[in-house]
This record gives C-alpha cells, sequence and structure tokens, in this order.
C-alpha cells in the first residue's frame, strides 16, 4: 500500500485548497491512479486498521440491490429488524446520508426503514429494470474478452433522486490471456483518508467474487481518480498516517460460491484476511 500513501503525501504537497459542499474544505488534487496486484495479496491499509465488516456487508447489500440502510445494518450486525432500534449501537457508514439527504428527500425515516433511493445497488442490479450484474456475469462467461464488461451507478436521471450521488462511478472488467480477472474502477470524488481505503478493499473484494463466480483467476484492480481530496479536518491523522511503516499484506478468504443467489446465504464472517496486520486506527468525522 506504499503507493497509497505516497498519493497522500502527494495531495498534501500539491493540493490546491478548494471550497466545496459540505463546508469542511478539501486539499485537493485532479486526476490520479493507484494498480494493486491482486496475487501479491488483498489490498486492504496497513498503516491503519480498516473497517473490515463495514467493507464486506455494503458490498453484499450493494449486490443485493437494497435501497434501505435498516437492510444494511441487519447485514452488518447479523440482526432482525425488530432488533436495531438502538441506532447508537447499529449505526453504519450510510445512516447519517439517510438522516440527512434521504429525510430532505422525503424518504421513510424510521428506526425500521432508511430509504437512501436508487443508489448503487439499485442500479447495479434494477437499472431501468435492467439487472446489470447478473448481465455482467453471464458476459464474462459468454464472452470473456469483450471490451463491453461495464458496472455503472452513474444514471443521471436517477441522481436527483439518490440521497448521495455516485463517488465510485463506474468499473471496467477485463480477461486476459491467462483467464485473469481485472477491474478498472473510476472514483469520480475521493475521500482519500477515509473512503478511499473502504473503496480499495470493497472493489478488490467484488473482483475477487466475480472471478470465483466466472472460474476466474484475479488480475489487478486499478483505481482512477477524478477528484482526489483530504478533507481539512482530517490533515493531521494523514501525517501521522504517513509515517508509518507499510506491514504485509493479507490473504482473503472468502466461501465457495458459483452464483450471485448463493450469496444471498452467506455472512460478512464468511470473508475473513487472514494474516492481516495492521497499525492502530485512526479516526476523523466523516463528511456529510
Amino acid at each position: 500500500m506504499k503507493q497509497y500513501l505516497e498519493l497522500l503525501e502527494k495531495i498534501l504537497s500539491e493540493g490546491s485548497e478548494r471550497e466545496e459542499r459540505t463546508g469542511i474544505g478539501t486539499l485537493s488534487i485532479f486526476g490520479a491512479q493507484l494498480r494493486f496486484d491482486l496475487n501479491e495479496g488483498f489490498p486492504a491499509v496497513t498503516t491503519k486498521k480498516l473497517a473490515w465488516k463495514g467493507v464486506v456487508s455494503e458490498l453484499l447489500w450493494f449486490i443485493e440491490g437494497s435501497d434501505d440502510e435498516r437492510r444494511l445494518a441487519e447485514i452488518r450486525f447479523g440482526k432482525e429488524r425488530g432488533e436495531l432500534t438502538d441506532l447508537a449501537k447499529y449505526k453504519t457508514i450510510w445512516t447519517d446520508n439517510a438522516d440527512h439527504q434521504g429525510k430532505n428527500l422525503g424518504y421513510e425515516n424510521n428506526e425500521y426503514k432508511k430509504l437512501l433511493g436508487p443508489i448503487y445497488g439499485v442500479q447495479w442490479r434494477s437499472w431501468d429494470k435492467h439487472d446489470q450484474l447478473h448481465q455482467l456475469i453471464q458476459n464474462l462467461k459468454s464472452n470473456p474478452m469483450s471490451r463491453r464488461h461495464i458496472l455503472s451507478a452513474w444514471n443521471v436521471a436517477a441522481i436527483e433522486n439518490m440521497a448521495l450521488p455516485p463517488c465510485h462511478v463506474m468499473s471496467q472488467f477485463y480477461v486476459d490471456n491467462q483467464n485473469r480477472l481485472s477491474c478498472h474502477m473510476y472514483q469520480r470524488s475521493a475521500d482519500m483518508f477515509l473512503g478511499v481505503p473502504f473503496n480499495i478493499a470493497s472493489y478488490a473484494l467484488l473482483t475477487h467474487i466475480l472471478a470465483k463466480i466466472c472460474d476466474l483467476k484475479v488480475g489487478d484492480f486499478v483505481h482512477t481518480f477524478g477528484d482526489a481530496h483530504i478533507y481539512l479536518n482530517c490533515i493531521e491523522q494523514v501525517k501521522e498516517q504517513i509515517k508509518r511503516k507499510p506491514l504485509p499484506l493479507p490473504k482473503l478468504q472468502m466461501p465457495e460460491i458459483k452464483t450471485l443467489d448463493e450469496l444471498q446465504n452467506a455472512s460478512v464472517d464468511d470473508f475473513v484476511l487472514n494474516n492481516y496486520q495492521h497499525h492502530e486506527a485512526l479516526t476523523a468525522p466523516m463528511a456529510i
């Protein structure tokens, strides 16, 4: 993960200070790229602790196609809906978006349901009734060398109804002549300290899942950024992080799955990072 730390350093030294939507302000550069060979280990950040169960639960929630933040809480904490009334205990990374932007859009908002509108998972599984993810898998199996293996969340007609417009906009998948599956994801807006380690792990995991379903090996995860930024209230945490020495990458252990439907029976605990070594956690408030 050294290249990730180098990009943080570049933003600190070269970034432009900018006003932005949240009012916090950022240091920002435009246009950058990271590449991870997934055969060298799973790209989990080691210079602070990664919220791994948060990564897995959110991805399973996206794959399910849900628009309900409380459903994410069920997956994350392994609870039934009636057991999730204590928000202080069962809060997810999407709770604040549901309580603020979702509420402003007029979506139902209570202890049992917190709707977010047609965000990522909805677009993946039901873009104008098209199941992009299912079609992607079918095409990877039937025509692996195609250049049309695209998964997109940027539905222009639906953005105004989303609690948060997609930050990771689209991904393209690529099968080489050694049957290795690679993923190239474009992220229009990237919170480099809080969000990006989460995003890297999420799309690396998605690549592993698709490779498993399609009987392929894994290749690279390529991460391209538009606006790559550090919030001004995270500067000291970032300075501390880049002082830390990266540790060896863990290995991913995941269940044997052959279809998307089999993921419905998987739990967060079925996905394990073996030998995950990391420095202590670094925290900061999420910009909403």
